[in-house]
């Protein structure tokens, strides 16, 4: 299991179009993600999921992923983070 804390960094936070981009690349793995917000724990492959977590601009949120590839999905998943899911930054 990998854990990593991150924060989002786009201006608009996680709202439809970077919660898409997040699910397609986490559906790319075959390892399970986790997201953590406080005490609410969503699929990160699940949109739906993804977008009931409300992370705006700031909001440090807890990645976990469980599997065979897991190192990989979670830096897959780092990269789109630190790119600010290409949007404008704050």
């Amino acid at each position: 299991m990998v854990v990593k804390r991150i924060k989002v960094t786009n201006e608009y936070g996680l709202h439809a179009r970077p919660s898409t981009l997040l699910v397609k690349k986490a559906t790319q793995y075959r390892s399970v993600l986790k997201i953590r917000k406080d005490e609410i724990e969503v699929n990160g492959k699940s949109l739906l999921g993804v977008l009931t977590l409300a992370a705006a601009y700031g909001t440090v949120l807890e990645l976990i992923a469980d599997g065979i590839d897991e190192k990989e999905l979670i830096e897959e998943i780092e990269r789109l983070f630190s790119s600010g899911f290409d949007e404008a930054k704050k």
